[in-house]
């Protein structure tokens, strides 16, 4: 086992804080309202509500007879969906909340503005799929605020709980590093699966979602699973499943990195990416910084991407997402840089019940953003990205033709234009390269 397990387990086996079973088996009160109205004036943009209702419904999907990588047994392998979606309802119904629990399994619910299983709005138009990947560790609602907002924009988006890979699955005191391998070699294709099952096969939704053109995001290990779908390939070393399995022996080593080795979605030869990706965003991907990437099929990639980092990353490491940013082929490649933010730069804002302890409090905190802006800078970028390649819609685009820096400077006397979507004065802290 690596230097880097050994130190991360160290720390979370010497956490002072109890795991409650208690605590998860009732959720007292109101659900908690994480956000505070900002105003109009001070929001992006693309940041505000669309002109649907939002409906949300979760679903449990099947994909048979999958690699258990823990047991090395051919097994189902069950995810968990939650899907926001236009929906016709008025104001009427119930509103949703999401329940989870944090990294020490302590429960929170938190107040939605979705109707929970509202009826689907049926328009002209077809509705596109945007899939929605967390972290290691997470849950399927940790960027809610982004289904919600997708969806009153006209999108289907469906958030997956990573079977293995969520806070309720792994216990990150006792063993915090369990669903690691199979978050290595299922992220991506748990990604596919959940684009291939909506629209392929007959569901709720099958009568409006568009069959050709999708959206995917993911962050951190999200986002080492959406670079790998849209035709990042891996390539794992014998010296990397070392690393991070701890397996001495050569040949299972060897025998590991061929399996892991896959490409766009689980394929080993001739890998060809799902025409149906249009788009992608990659909040922090994790695996640049280990060369987990073929450097040749990054130069291959053509689907439109958005990178988005902290500049002191320091899970994903920054320096080497702008590697990866430069190293990605194609016409339509971003990379949006929040300076002085390190690694949580989407998730929602901290529950209170998380903030009593660092590992985590850690989960969600930055030390110089409020997650309330990040959020709402990441919803009006997530849109332009979205609509500009996934509906095609080119008054979209220019939101994404922005200049380098986002702070607004009197330069020899001319004072430069803030970015496009963005208050003045208030379009501070940011880079941008294409």
């Amino acid at each position: 086992m690596s230097h880097f397990i050994h130190r991360v387990t160290s720390l979370l086996l010497t956490s002072t804080l109890a795991i409650s079973l208690a605590a998860y088996a009732q959720i007292e009160g109101a659900p908690e309202q994480l956000y505070q109205n900002m105003g109009a004036e001070l929001t992006p943009t693309l940041a505000k509500p669309g002109q649907y209702k939002v409906g949300v419904k979760t679903l449990s999907i099947v994909n048979p007879q999958q690699l258990d990588v823990n047991t090395q047994k051919i097994s189902d392998r069950s995810l968990v969906l939650e899907i926001w979606y236009p929906t016709s309802q008025n104001q009427n119904g119930p509103m949703a909340h999401y329940d989870n629990e944090t990294r020490l399994g302590q429960a929170f619910s938190l107040q939605g503005s979705a109707y929970r299983d509202a009826p689907v709005f049926k328009g002209a138009k077809p509705i596109p799929l945007i899939v929605l990947s967390h972290g290691y560790t997470g849950y399927r609602s940790l960027m809610f605020y982004l289904g919600e907002h997708l969806a009153s924009h006209g999108y289907i988006v469906a958030a997956i709980d990573h079977t293995d890979s969520t806070n309720k699955d792994v216990d990150m005191v006792k063993a915090g590093f369990a669903g690691f391998p199979s978050t290595l070699y299922n992220r991506s294709r748990d990604q596919q699966f959940t684009l291939n099952y909506l629209l392929d096969e007959t569901n709720f939704l099958s009568a409006v979602i568009d069959p050709e053109k999708a959206g995917l995001v993911g962050y951190s290990m999200g986002g080492y699973g959406a670079v790998n779908t849209i035709g990042g390939c891996y390539q794992f070393t014998d010296a990397a499943i070392t690393n991070f399995m701890g397996i001495k022996d050569q040949a299972q080593a060897n025998a590991i990195a061929k399996l892991f080795n896959s490409c766009a979605g689980g394929q080993y030869d001739k890998a060809q990416v799902d025409p149906r990706w249009a788009a992608a965003i990659a909040f922090a991907p994790w695996g640049n910084q280990h060369n987990l990437f073929d450097p040749q099929a990054l130069k291959s990639i053509e689907t439109p991407v958005l990178y988005v980092s902290g500049e002191f990353d320091d899970v994903s490491d920054y320096a080497s997402i702008k590697r990866l940013f430069k190293a990605t082929g194609g016409e339509h490649t971003y990379l949006l840089t929040y300076n002085n933010a390190r690694h949580n730069i989407a998730a929602h804002p901290a529950p209170k019940v998380a903030r009593d302890n660092e590992m985590n409090i850690g989960h969600y905190f930055e030390g110089s953003w409020s997650s309330q802006q990040l959020n709402s800078n990441n919803k009006h970028f997530a849109l332009a990205m979205m609509n500009c390649h996934v509906k095609q819609d080119k008054s979209a685009c220019p939101y994404l033709e922005l200049s380098a820096d986002s702070n607004e400077r009197v330069i020899d006397g001319v004072k430069t234009p803030n970015w496009l979507g963005f208050p003045k004065r208030y379009s501070t802290g940011m880079e941008w390269q294409y």
